[in-house]
């Protein structure tokens, strides 16, 4: 999974599904180097489980076997009195203790079990900027599946589409300053895009805003700073 094309997709997803023209706030988030996503804000936008999730993609790719979470496995049999568990390479499964019952089918795996939490969290964050002014219509909800299929978590952002998360938990646990501003910045430039803020959209960033520990101070320099970026992407972009 490439995350930098799948944010890159949602981005115009979620810009296209909205009513405002958005080519300036488009160039500005994803318009390629210098732009606000790229490969170097990825890791600050999706956190710790995003170095985690790229770590094990190159272990994969390189044909390594990362460790078991629980440190060396253990000589015995493995795992004990457990079933229904998948033994690494070379073990069996212990027999069954006595009057156990039988091992029943793998639990089915989340809809957004191949998705890393990083990048789920930004996806949930530009859909609920999407939403800001309220809800999508049959087109601008169509016009982000399309981009949702392209990246192929059509069906992570159709649940979301469906079952929003709320916003207090999709900000849950963010600590770092940097990640914070980066964050609002860009569910502001995803509200905004191209035109003027309106009053729902102001309601929706001062709740992210109060969400996320910004105070008004900062939330008026990283405006500022986002809104002068995205009119300067016409000049750069051309007509």
């Amino acid at each position: 999974m490439n995350i930098e094309n799948l944010i890159g997709d949602m981005v115009l997803g979620s810009l296209g599904g909205r009513k405002k023209r958005s080519r300036n706030a488009a160039r500005f988030l994803r318009g390629g180097r210098g732009s606000f996503i790229n490969a170097s804000s990825l890791l600050t936008l999706g956190g710790l489980a995003w170095g985690m999730f790229e770590t094990m993609q190159q272990q994969k790719a390189s044909g390594q076997q990362p460790p078991p979470a629980g440190g060396p496995t253990p000589a015995g049999p493995w795992p004990p009195a457990a079933s229904g568990v998948t033994p690494p390479p070379g073990r069996a499964l212990p027999p069954p203790l006595p009057g156990a019952a039988p091992a029943g089918p793998p639990a089915e795996a989340t809809p957004t079990a191949d998705v890393p939490e990083g990048a789920l969290r930004i996806v949930r964050l530009m859909l609920s900027a999407a939403r800001a002014d309220g809800s999508l219509t049959d087109a601008e909800r169509e016009t982000i599946l399309a981009q949702a299929r392209a990246a192929g978590v059509e069906h992570v952002v159709e649940r979301e589409l469906s079952h929003p998360t709320p916003l207090t938990s999709i900000v849950q646990g963010i600590t770092e300053q940097k990640q914070r501003e980066d964050l609002y910045v860009l569910a502001f430039s995803i509200a905004r895009a191209d035109e003027s803020i309106t009053g729902a959209e102001r309601i929706y960033l001062a709740q992210l805003a109060a969400q996320l520990g910004l105070d008004a101070a900062t939330t008026s320099r990283l405006e500022d700073e986002a809104a002068a970026r995205i009119d300067q992407a016409e000049d750069l972009g051309g007509a």
